[in-house]
């Protein structure tokens, strides 16, 4: 089974984020939990339709979400004044 089996995003449900299919538990909820130190039974006690095949799929999706990022460097102009950058209210 694919990470696509187990995730689907549907503006219908929670906003079109990332869930567990036919449920509403989000990718984002599992690895918060995870992250502040939640184990994998801790989840599995508190969301009873969640398996753990579940839980390494939205681990699995959030690792092919970050591997597609561009990371995109974009430095300072040079010679502006910080008044220009933040905008200056006497130009309102």
């Amino acid at each position: 089974m694919t990470v696509t089996d187990r995730i689907e995003m549907n503006p219908k449900v929670m906003l079109g984020k990332p869930v567990i299919r036919g449920t509403r538990i989000t990718v984002e909820l599992i690895l918060r939990k995870l992250s502040e130190g939640a184990t994998e039974a801790d989840l599995l006690g508190a969301y009873r339709r969640l398996t753990r095949e579940d839980i390494q799929a939205a681990i699995g999706y959030a690792a092919d979400t970050v591997a597609h990022e561009e990371t995109v460097v974009v430095e300072p102009a040079r010679g502006r004044s910080r008044k220009w950058e933040h905008g200056d209210p006497r130009r309102s």
